[in-house]
């Protein structure tokens, strides 16, 4: 899942017609000023971080005036929140707020509904999880029929079942069905708006988060993701180069993740480079690795049957990692696409790495289809590179720890030789 700023997610609403405070996007304390003189009333200044809690962070100020504002966006741009860096703020009228509520939409992956679900609370911009444990009756839940849609004569009794007044009534009807609408044009696995703010009489999503699915993202160039995958830290530069293997080639996975930007100070028995064939698989062979005190530099996984071009652009994000001490390949399953492909990437990629890595450990578990021309393939692509290099077949794939074992060992002779030894 994807997620968007709130002030691209406000930008969407206000397309689709739902109101949203007046606002404008800054980057500079001088174009904060600049809003803040538009607006020509009390703003709030939201740092456009994908976090949650900013408020509690110190990422949402108000301010009075345009310089009080200026001020304060010094202070703001730059700023780490939760691991976020603030390079833009939205500077936002500060409505007075009468009454607030709080709306979700959600997908409800219950084998039950497997299809979009409204949730609503005459009660907003609280811990919306608390309010359901102390005050389940407080809370609404109507499923959507996704070829139907917002059935509104259902969705007025859910509201009127929850004490929302005749005056407003039509108007938050036709407010939570525009969002519904949001939800299905953009290909959203969440839209929450908290608060919904009444204020003399109209509605506004003072707040939004919306979180896109991320096989859709390629419908909507617009967001120019950099990696569209929910992550709860800024994408890092190696992972923004895989994504580019991933964009635009749909040929199978070359999936990348860094599991620490930086290498460990104390590296133990050994930091080394994971790769993986099969999501599940590739997670037992990931944790066997871990409990036997290897610290893993990242996750990676190229299933769905890619070609030996992706596989190897792949291979080489993996090994630009600093510091690894061993690349381990664990394909832990019987995989039907043709194992090959990785047989060719896997010694193209490392010819090309030989000077650089003299004795670098090279772990290879690979099982299925074209496994027995795959083996053959690495062993004589190996047989005159200077690394410390180990191949397995289908006879290893239930025994994940005999090859954790044969890492380790690996792992300690290249650190020895290297002078690192314990």
């Amino acid at each position: 899942m994807v997620k968007l700023y709130e002030f691209q997610g406000k930008s969407i609403l206000e397309r689709e017609g739902i109101r949203t405070p007046k606002g404008f996007l800054a980057e500079t304390p001088e174009e904060a000023r600049s809003a803040a003189e538009k607006i020509g009333k009390k703003v709030i200044i939201k740092s456009q971080v994908l976090a949650t809690g900013r408020y509690k962070a110190g990422a949402i100020k108000f301010a009075e005036t345009p310089q009080e504002v200026e001020n304060i966006v010094k202070e703001l741009l730059g700023k780490n929140v939760k691991g976020y860096t603030v390079e833009k703020v939205l500077v936002e009228e500060a409505v007075d707020i009468d009454k607030e509520m709080f709306l979700s939409i959600i997908v409800n992956d219950s084998y039950k509904v497997k299809g979009p679900e409204i949730i609503f609370s005459p009660e907003g911009g609280i811990d919306i999880e608390q309010l359901a444990i102390e005050a389940p009756e407080k809370i609404g839940r109507l499923i959507v029929d996704y070829v139907e849609g917002v059935d509104r004569k259902k969705l007025s009794e859910m509201l009127k079942n929850l004490g929302i007044e005749q005056e407003i009534l039509k108007d938050l009807v036709d407010f939570i069905t525009k969002t519904y609408n949001v939800f299905r044009k953009y290909d959203c696995r969440v839209v929450e708006i908290n608060p919904i703010a009444l204020s003399r009489g109209k509605l506004y999503a003072a707040d939004c988060k919306i979180t896109i699915d991320d096989s859709s993202t390629f419908r909507h160039p617009e967001f120019e993701f950099d990696v569209p995958r929910d992550m709860h830290r800024p994408p890092t530069e190696l992972e923004k180069i895989a994504w580019k293997i991933e964009e635009n080639d749909y040929r199978g996975t070359a999936y990348f993740v860094q599991l620490s930007n930086e290498p460990p100070v104390d590296k133990g028995e050994g930091y080394v480079a994971f790769h993986g064939i099969g999501g599940g698989a590739s997670m037992l062979a990931a944790d066997t690795l871990l409990k036997r005190g290897l610290k893993i530099a990242n996750y990676a996984d190229s299933s769905g049957n890619p070609p030996a071009s992706k596989i190897y652009r792949l291979i080489k994000v993996i090994l630009s990692q600093p510091e690894i001490e061993g690349y381990v390949l664990m394909g832990c399953v019987f995989a039907s696409q043709e194992q090959w492909h990785h047989a060719h990437a896997i010694v193209k990629a490392f010819r090309e790495e030989a000077d650089r890595l003299q004795g670098f450990p090279v772990v290879v578990l690979i099982a299925g289809n074209k496994e027995r021309e795959s083996i053959e393939i690495l062993k004589k692509g190996f047989k005159d590179l200077p690394y410390r290099f180990e191949v397995y077949g289908r006879d290893y794939i239930y025994d994940p720890e005999y090859i954790a074992e044969r890492v380790v060992e690996l792992v300690k002779e290249y650190r020895m030789a290297r002078g690192k030894g314990q």
